[in-house]
């Protein structure tokens, strides 16, 4: 099930399908706040002041697959082109040595038949190269150069052939266009969950097919100052999530929400709603896996901001049974609704006794001052009288 018009609506991003996109003002970080990773998956790293440029050539095939279409196309057609023409000189240049060019006498046995001059020599190149005969030129027994440089062109065509031909399936079977269909709510929430104060995204696939052993992992990247007062400007923490089906690998076979608990060892663990939007961090979400189909490993990513985190907020549901079998609604998949949620940071209320402690004494708190604004308003009646 390819994504479809209108079925995918603007409260989720594909994770390749949005690039160049340009994205609502909403969804834009601070100006001069670079992101570590965009919305679309791409990695925001220039690589700069690479000397050893050479080191790419030691591996020729993965630096053809990771070329743009527009230079393979080119590659692929210039090798091609490159090698009928150097073969196609050298025949012409066997036949000149032998004499097939000038010769016309009837005793006289050529090297190659039919070649006359560079032209021929070339279209030859080709018809040896392809394995295409037309029958009017062919090789003899006369010279055995001639034999020799045949058999080089057979298997230098071979070796262009398999590499060029492996390198356009690679490119047109590359994982990454399995990650197309693979979506991301565009907001996080933090919201209570289960009486604990929990981050949440919600994930899901377009496709039918299913993405094999799928595993989320979810980083915190923030600049951080170790204790020796090293600054480290992209400080990567990997943060513990609760899988939603209990097991090491995720069954997206519907959207799920991924839920990591805000507790003593996450780094938002001392972050409010107050400290959360002017705290210059970055939340990097890798959903991988194999692809069902072809077997191969794709991998989409995203991140968040912290103006693309909703505190006190979640999503609402997406499936419904209809008809015996479960529906879903994309149309939903980004959908938030408000819940009631403390403001205050996870330790705060862990000091607090917890989620249901907090609520408690919000309660009395609340309740007394209703009481004391009620007896105010009673006294003062009581003196206008």
């Amino acid at each position: 099930m390819l994504s479809r018009k209108g079925l995918i609506p603007e409260d989720y991003l594909p994770t390749r399908l949005a690039e160049g996109v340009l994205q609502p003002k909403l969804f834009k970080a601070k100006p001069g706040k670079a992101r570590f990773v965009a919305k679309n998956g791409t990695c925001n790293v220039a690589h700069t002041n690479i000397r050893e440029q050479g080191r790419f050539l030691l591996d020729v095939f993965t630096t053809l697959v990771d070329l743009k279409w527009l230079h393979t196309i080119i590659i692929f057609t210039m090798s091609f082109l490159c090698s009928w023409l150097l073969f196609g000189m050298i025949w012409w240049l066997i036949a000149f040595a032998h004499g097939d060019i000038d010769q016309r006498g009837g005793d006289f046995v050529p090297c190659v038949t039919g070649i006359h001059s560079f032209a021929s020599a070339f279209l030859f190149s080709i018809e040896v190269q392809v394995t295409i005969g037309f029958g009017g030129r062919m090789i003899t027994e006369e010279c055995v150069s001639a034999i020799i440089v045949l058999i080089v062109q057979n298997i230098v065509g071979l070796v262009i052939n398999a590499i060029m031909l492996g390198c356009i399936f690679m490119k047109t079977a590359q994982a990454n266009r399995r990650a197309e269909t693979l979506i991301f709510s565009k907001h996080a929430v933090i919201s209570v969950r289960n009486n604990k104060l929990c981050f949440m995204i919600r994930i899901g696939d377009l496709r039918k097919s299913m993405i094999i052993s799928a595993t989320v992992r979810l980083q915190v990247v923030r600049r951080s100052t170790t204790n020796e007062g090293e600054v480290v400007p992209l400080d990567q923490i990997d943060i513990h999530i609760d899988n939603p089906v209990g097991t090491n690998g995720v069954f997206l076979v519907s959207p799920l929400i991924i839920c990591h608990v805000i507790d003593k060892d996450s780094p938002l663990y001392e972050l409010s709603a107050f400290d959360l939007q002017h705290e210059d961090i970055e939340v990097i979400v890798v959903l991988e896996g194999v692809v069902e189909t072809t077997g191969i490993t794709t991998q989409a990513r995203t991140s968040y901001v912290s103006e693309e985190i909703l505190w006190g907020q979640r999503f609402v549901p997406t499936v419904s049974a209809e008809d015996g079998m479960y529906a879903v609604d994309y149309s939903k998949f980004g959908n938030t609704t408000k819940v009631p949620t403390p403001c205050c940071s996870a330790k705060k209320l862990d000091e607090a006794g917890g989620i249901a402690r907090f609520k408690l004494n919000e309660g009395v708190t609340f309740r007394a001052t209703v009481r004391r604004r009620r007896g105010s308003v009673v006294r003062r009646s009581r003196k206008e009288m």
